[in-house]
């Protein structure tokens, strides 16, 4: 529960836990995505983000999802730190709070794919969270099997850093369902994150159910299943209890990450995930609907198409600029990050 409580739920309370495959790791049911309040998206202030994260935690979630393109490693450092232990806001308890780095789960993700490369990425990830491991080290936005061979020397590199106790389990982040089934067939994956939501939003290979099946093959032979885009990337803003609650009843799940950028998402998110009931006034506050913005000043150089893995993005002949399909578009930000001109962002 929130510290303190919250009057805007009532009902029977309690966050779940569940061990994440066969990794060692046991997770928060709902796993905190870290995009929304990074430079991609929200662009909080430092003390602003690294408060929600505290909030969270001392809400009872230990799940913390992260990635080195997310440019969030700090909000995490600040907010676990010896620094933040006199903090109460956001939510926070303080020097009484009942956690401390141990009992956190920290997943992160890098798009390198050579050894060195994936070497300085999960140093780079240690040295700027200010930590000594990381529990899940992730191949960033793989695609397919062939996409997965093509990452053998960074695999390679967290295996050795597994063995080395730098990160505790691997894994593979991916949209495709053929990335889903290849990695369970993988001994070297420990832990698969789809997308994964009941309209099919944002699969690029198949459909809802398709990847529903590849997910339940996977979590069958062991490996800790972690979905992302439960809500369309927003597009199923609409229906957050509905929607949240279709990905919940999978048992193949362990664990769904969720963004939140206010203290009102992280109060809806929660009480959905403990089986409370929002009052009607929360409800609306979070039942906003967030978009691409594109800004005037788009330059139509096609950065930002080629990046997009979904399709969502094209170079309009009547203006020259980039537009955007919204019917694709899972609102990730990975165009803001890509684009030369800053003329991207999701709001």
């Amino acid at each position: 529960m929130i510290p303190g409580g919250s009057p805007a739920c009532a009902g029977r309370g309690g966050l779940e836990r569940r061990a994440l495959g066969r990794t060692g790791l046991a997770v928060s049911r709902m796993c905190l995505g870290t995009l929304t309040i990074g430079p991609l998206q929200a662009r909080l202030p430092l003390e602003a983000g690294a408060s929600l994260i505290r909030a969270a935690l001392d809400a009872g979630v230990n799940f913390i999802d992260t990635a080195e393109l997310y440019g969030t490693y700090e909000y995490i450092r600040e907010a676990i730190s010896a620094r933040g232990d006199g903090d109460s806001g956001g939510g926070g308890r303080g020097r009484d709070r009942s956690w401390d780095r141990d009992s956190i789960v920290i997943a992160s993700k890098s798009y390198d794919y050579t050894y060195d490369g994936m070497r300085r990425a999960v140093e780079r990830a240690l040295r700027s969270m200010d930590i000594d491991y990381i529990d899940i080290f992730l191949l960033h936005e793989q695609e397919s099997a062939l996409t997965l061979r093509g990452h053998h020397e960074a695999l390679r590199y967290l295996m050795d850093a597994r063995k080395a106790g730098k990160v505790r389990a691997v894994g593979a982040s991916t949209h495709h369902v053929s990335c889903v089934r290849a990695a369970a067939a993988m001994s070297e994956i420990d832990v698969i994150h789809p997308l994964l939501n009941r309209s099919g939003i944002g699969i690029a290979d198949g459909t809802a159910q398709e990847m529903l099946e590849a997910v339940q093959e996977a979590h069958s032979v062991g490996k800790g299943i972690y979905s992302m885009k439960a809500l369309g990337g927003g597009a199923l803003l609409a229906d957050v209890e509905g929607s949240l609650g279709w990905v919940l009843a999978q048992a193949c799940v362990d664990s769904v990450a969720v963004g939140i950028k206010t203290l009102d998402e992280l109060y809806m998110d929660l009480a959905v995930f403990e089986g409370l009931r929002p009052d009607d006034a929360l409800r609306e506050r979070t039942r906003q609907n967030k978009a691409l913005i594109i800004e005037p000043w788009c330059t139509g150089c096609g950065t930002c198409v080629a990046r997009c893995t979904h399709g969502a993005l094209r170079i309009a002949p009547e203006t020259g600029r980039a537009a955007v399909d919204t019917a694709r578009c899972v609102l990730c930000g990975y165009c803001q990050a890509a684009c030369p001109e800053f003329c991207m962002k999701v709001v």
